[in-house]
C-alpha cells in the first residue's frame, strides 16, 4: 500500500500534471555526521541504512510515520569549506509548543540568530553549522494538513 496519496489515486495524480517530487534536500557540510546526528534527534527522524557513506548521510522518517515515503529525505553532503553566507532555502518547523521546542533546540546545540527580523511570531535558530531554520508558532487546533489546491 502507498503511502503516497498522488501514487495511490491516479485521479490525483492526473489532475496535479507532475509525475515528479521532491526526492530529498540536500545539506553542505564540513561534518555530515555531525550535523545529521542534530537533525536526527531534532527531527526524530532516522539514518537511512541503505546509505552508509560517511561523506553522503541520509536521513528518513521513521518507519511506519504518516509522512514516510510523503517527504524527501535529508542528505548531508560534505564539502571542504565552512558555510558563509545566510541560506537561500530553510526549514520551518511547526512544533506543538514553540518555547519547549526552542529550549528543545538549543539544548542539542541550536542557537537563536538575527537575520532582520522584527517582530514576528517565529524564531529563527542556526543549526551547528549555522544553516538557519525557523521554529513557528503552535498551530492552530482547527488548522488541517490538507495540500493547496
Amino acid at each position: 500500500m502507498s503511502r503516497n496519496p498522488v501514487a495511490a489515486d491516479p485521479a490525483r495524480r492526473q489532475t496535479t500534471g507532475m509525475s515528479v517530487r521532491v526526492q530529498s534536500l540536500s545539506v553542505d557540510t564540513t561534518d555530515p555526521a555531525k550535523l545529521a546526528g542534530f537533525w536526527s534527534q531534532a527531527l526524530g527522524w532516522r539514518h537511512d541504512d541503505e546509505h552508509s557513506d560517511p561523506d553522503e548521510i541520509v536521513l528518513a522518517q521513521p518507519g511506519g510515520s504518516a509522512d514516510s515515503g510523503l517527504l524527501p529525505f535529508l542528505l548531508f553532503i560534505r564539502v571542504p569549506e565552512a558555510k558563509q553566507v545566510k541560506n537561500r532555502l530553510h526549514l520551518d518547523l511547526r512544533p506543538d509548543d514553540q518555547a519547549a521546542e526552542v529550549a528543545r533546540l538549543e539544548a542539542l546545540g541550536a542557537r537563536r540568530v538575527s537575520v532582520g527580523q522584527v517582530d514576528v511570531t517565529w524564531v529563527v535558530m542556526a543549526d551547528p553549522d549555522g544553516n538557519e531554520f525557523c521554529v513557528l508558532s503552535a498551530r492552530p487546533a482547527d488548522e488541517t494538513t490538507e495540500l493547496p489546491s
